[in-house]
């Protein structure tokens, strides 16, 4: 079901661990943040939701870690304690609010007796660590964000090559297993068409700070 932005505020707050216990492979964080390029994203999409990353158990460390790509570092994976408390700069406590989500068709794949989309999904998002942000792609990253704030089309040229926002990583992983994310073309995919996927709910919001 579409995730309402009233989730934010009537969607109780949940301790991480009481959370963690309802986490899948695959499983979303969406968030709505208010450091600075929160705002960028935010301003640029009109819409509170403002991160998107992925949640992935890694067993031999005995951690689920959080996949994700943000500004000036590319694509990282870190701990989930990391995540909920702090952003990608480090600005403590968490400036917003997380709420863990589930996309239907990736649950169903995962429940499959041999799931290779599950192998491809892991396999692509991991490939791609390192992926570091280029000074020309990072100007195509604002191109397209601002691209997004006018309801402008986003040429094909100034799509995103190997440097992603947030939501277009994680839209690039679902590919992987043939899951399209709805959106309409204009400026870039965004966490808000996360929000906005019929196909994706929510299971819960962390206790951030």
């Amino acid at each position: 079901m579409t995730i309402s932005d009233d989730v934010l505020t009537h969607m109780p707050p949940e301790p991480h661990k009481t959370i963690s216990t309802r986490i899948r492979d695959g499983d979303l964080l969406l968030c709505a943040a208010h450091d600075p390029f929160s705002r960028l994203i935010g301003w640029a999409t009109k819409s509170p939701w403002t991160h998107v990353a992925i949640a992935y158990r890694w067993p031999s460390l005995g951690r689920i870690m959080v996949f994700e790509a943000v500004q000036t570092i590319g694509v990282r994976a870190v701990p989930l304690t990391n995540f909920l408390r702090q952003t990608s700069s480090g600005q403590k406590p968490y400036p917003g609010k997380i709420i863990l989500a589930r996309h239907a068709d990736f649950a169903a794949a995962r429940g499959k007796a041999t799931s290779d989309e599950a192998r491809r999904f892991a396999d692509f998002a991991v490939d791609r660590f390192g992926d570091k942000f280029a000074a020309g792609e990072i100007w195509r990253i604002a191109l397209r964000v601002t691209l997004g704030r006018l309801d402008r089309d986003t040429p094909k040229f100034m799509g995103p090559k190997n440097a992603f926002i947030c939501s277009e990583y994680v839209a690039k992983c679902f590919e992987r297993v043939g899951i399209k994310i709805p959106w309409d073309g204009r400026g870039f995919i965004a966490p808000a068409d996360f929000a906005a996927d019929p196909k994706i709910k929510a299971l819960g919001r962390f206790r951030t700070g």
